[in-house]
């Protein structure tokens, strides 16, 4: 009969760990589980206006040439007009992607 104060703490102790360790984790601002997966996910900022803006360079680059090589002037205005879009949208990923390195360097 010793031994059954022994199972009867050691089954409540096991209740209360099994409770403690099983609470749901908070739900940030950012919808993600925790802060560190939501900086982790920071890294992608910007890299849709990179790659847009590269892409709309791209085919400013060759509306221009095609513009200046059939003489037309209008669609080489078009095409420096949608170079100068693209480098903006360039600039813009590029200073989004900064920040987002600045934010996963302060959660780490």
């Amino acid at each position: 009969m010793k031994a059954l104060p022994w199972i009867i703490a050691g089954v409540g102790v096991g209740f209360a760990t099994y409770f403690l360790l099983n609470q749901p984790s908070p739900q940030y601002a950012t919808g993600s589980d925790d802060v560190e997966d939501a900086a982790n996910r920071a890294w992608r900022w910007g890299t849709k206006q990179r790659a847009t803006g590269t892409g709309t360079r791209l085919v400013g680059k060759l509306k221009e040439g095609v513009g200046r090589a059939t003489g037309n002037d209008t669609l080489a205005g078009e095409g420096v007009v949608d170079q100068v879009a693209g480098a903006a949208k360039d600039a813009a990923g590029k200073v989004a992607h900064a920040v987002s390195e600045t934010v996963h360097d302060l959660n780490r």
